[in-house]
């Protein structure tokens, strides 16, 4: 264990100005922002509620605001589609009209047939 100090620190400190010298992105959404701004979404989209709640449409709104660029955007509709295509149970046509129903406006459809390449 002695003999693994030094090797643990070493690579710590490589770790370290790796992460210091690594460009940074300015990229304000990224999936785990996607997931955790929609997780309350999820038992409406299923079915299981007949009403949103109010996290719901506050992350709908947390999420829209967040991608203001067309690269936020793409990487939102990206995340979205594979989410929303791996949960079981999902009512696509009541994921459609989320954003709607929070009073959001989103510039593509939601839909796991969007092409997400194509969002402005």
């Amino acid at each position: 264990m002695a003999h693994s100090m030094p090797l643990v620190a070493a690579l710590l400190l490589v770790s370290a100005a790796m992460l210091a010298v690594a460009p940074q992105t300015s990229a304000a959404v990224s999936c785990g922002n996607v997931v955790s701004d929609l997780a309350p979404c999820i038992a409406y989209a299923q079915g299981k509620t007949t009403t949103l709640s109010a996290p719901c449409c506050s992350g709908v709104r947390n999420l829209n605001n967040a991608a203001q660029t067309t690269a936020d955007r793409r990487t939102a509709c990206t995340c979205l589609k594979g989410t929303v295509g791996s949960i079981k149970g999902i009512n696509l046509s009541l994921v459609g009209g989320i954003p709607g129903k929070c009073n959001v406006k989103v510039p593509y459809p939601i839909s796991t047939s969007v092409d997400c390449s194509k969002v402005t």
